[in-house]
């Protein structure tokens, strides 16, 4: 896919890679930009790449489809949408092994 910038480049990751949850949030203002309405964040960023590992680059819109806030009062929320979303979506790299994988925390 063609992206409107270079997910590695610096506009993408400012020098050094980022990735999933790293490059979303840095398109926010924590002090200013909540509540955030859901809609006008993927009219402005959907189109953005997000790159998810070293290999995986999908759409801001891509994951966005399973977010299902119109809304988000704050930063916390926001994170734990969006997290909620990336894993419904098969985007979340991260799976916890263990004796309770649900409560350990990423």
């Amino acid at each position: 896919m063609d992206w409107p910038h270079d997910p590695d480049g610096e506009e993408g990751s400012e020098g050094g890679r980022k990735y999933g949850m790293a490059i979303l949030a840095k398109k926010l203002d924590e002090d200013e930009g909540f509540p955030l309405d859901v809609d006008e964040f993927v009219a402005e960023h959907g189109d953005e790449p997000l790159r998810l590992n070293y290999q995986r680059v999908v759409s801001v819109a891509d994951v966005f489809e399973y977010v299902d806030a119109d809304s988000f009062d704050d930063i916390v929320s926001f994170h734990k949408g969006v997290g909620a979303a990336m894993r419904e979506g098969g985007f979340w790299e991260y799976h916890p092994k263990g004796e309770n994988p649900q409560r350990k925390r990423a």
